[in-house]
């Protein structure tokens, strides 16, 4: 009874829409299969753009790691500043009856004083540079005013730490000002003065900080990122290196905890924290500052240790066109990037000043390490002179 029922509504179904009911069920699976083609076709556009995007990201990471193949160095700290006098009769004044003044001047600054046989020179030995700079002012204050006495030291020096401590901020402030940075905590700002006397290989530390700065923005421009983010990551990324007191902790870590402290943002943290390694990069900035790092302490004449390692790396770069027969002179120019070799054209053929070129950049290339690429120039020059008498 229930077939003939429904055999009644299939017939009447099949009168209605004129379809047999074959062709109902063909409809109808064609009009599932278009719905699911196009429901497939949005999802895969979606999947499409995440995966540009992501890819994007991964492109940019991609490119950092390249970059960061440049070495990073560790700094040491620079303990002791000179103290140059006009002769050593002034060595007895600052040393005092029994040596009350010396003393005197040790305690109200905590700077050690090294009166030795050095001619012309005392040496002032503290770990922190900021009271070294007070007892060298201080001391040139004392020699030029001539009263060097316990009392009128501590207050040359009480007025020197002053003076020092409103200079410290007015460099802090000029310095963010000039590098467009704002609202800096005013103890990031007194880090960032107290930079102006610290020192690594030779090279002043605010300087250094600026030029890292700066290196940071071009290159995260470059990368679509955030320069003024990244900017401020490569100033403060050393403010570990002016500690208020003596720690054990690494100069990254301690720099990473006072820019938390001081509300600064996760990714300027790990950039400070992570830019000698210390800590895993979360961020794209941190390995920027990191690379920026470097390419600022490895800047010819940027560091005294750096920069004999430069020139020595120079030295080595004509030795190898040396080596070769026919070459008279090598000149390694353009910092490096390029040698320039002359030959005897009497003993060198163009054919031969072409094989040589070639020998000589392979063997750059397989006995040493440079950055970058080595152009290598051979000249052979013929010149025939006569004398008109």
């Amino acid at each position: 009874e229930v077939e003939k029922l429904r055999d009644k509504q299939i017939a009447q179904l099949e009168t209605l829409t004129g379809m047999s009911e074959e062709e109902a069920k063909e409809q109808m699976i064609q009009t599932l299969k278009d719905k699911a083609k196009l429901d497939a076709q949005a999802y895969i556009q979606t999947t499409l753009e995440e995966a540009k995007l992501t890819a994007s990201q991964e492109a940019k990471k991609v490119v950092i790691q390249s970059i960061q193949r440049v070495a990073t160095e560790n700094a040491i700290e620079n303990a002791v500043s000179v103290f140059n006098i006009e002769n050593d009769d002034i060595k007895g004044k600052i040393i005092g009856r029994e040596g009350r003044n010396i003393r005197a001047i040790e305690a109200a600054t905590g700077v050690e004083i090294i009166v030795d046989d050095t001619p012309e020179a005392i040496l002032l030995s503290c770990f922190d540079p900021v009271r070294r700079e007070v007892a060298r002012l201080s001391m040139h204050k004392l020699v030029s005013d001539g009263r060097i006495h316990p009392a009128r030291i501590e207050e040359v020096v009480a007025k020197t730490t002053r003076q020092i401590e409103e200079e410290i901020i007015q460099i802090g402030k000029r310095t963010a000002i000039d590098l467009g940075i704002h609202g800096l905590h005013p103890e990031l700002i007194k880090t960032v003065g107290r930079m102006k006397y610290r020192s690594s290989y030779g090279q002043n530390l605010l300087q250094h900080s600026r030029e890292v700065a700066n290196l940071c923005a071009i290159m995260a421009s470059e990368l679509g990122l955030n320069p003024k983010l990244a900017k401020r990551a490569g100033l403060l990324h050393d403010i570990g290196k002016v500690p208020h007191e003596e720690t054990e902790l690494p100069h990254a870590i301690l720099g990473m905890q006072w820019a938390e402290k001081y509300g600064e943002k996760p990714e300027v943290c790990n950039a400070i924290g992570a830019h000698h390694d210390e800590i895993e990069m979360t961020s794209l900035i941190s390995p920027i500052v990191q690379v920026c790092d470097a390419v600022s302490g490895a800047r010819p004449g940027a560091r005294r240790m750096v920069a004999d390692s430069y020139i020595q790396r120079l030295k080595d770069l004509e030795n190898v066109a040396y080596d070769f027969d026919g070459v008279t002179k090598a000149y390694a120019i353009q910092a490096g990037r390029e040698l320039r070799v002359m030959v005897e054209s009497e003993k060198v053929t163009d054919a031969m000043a072409s094989q040589i070129s070639y020998d000589i950049s392979q063997k750059i290339q397989n006995e040493m390490t440079y950055p970058g690429q080595v152009k290598v120039t051979v000249i052979r020059e013929l010149r025939s002179v006569n004398v008109a008498k």
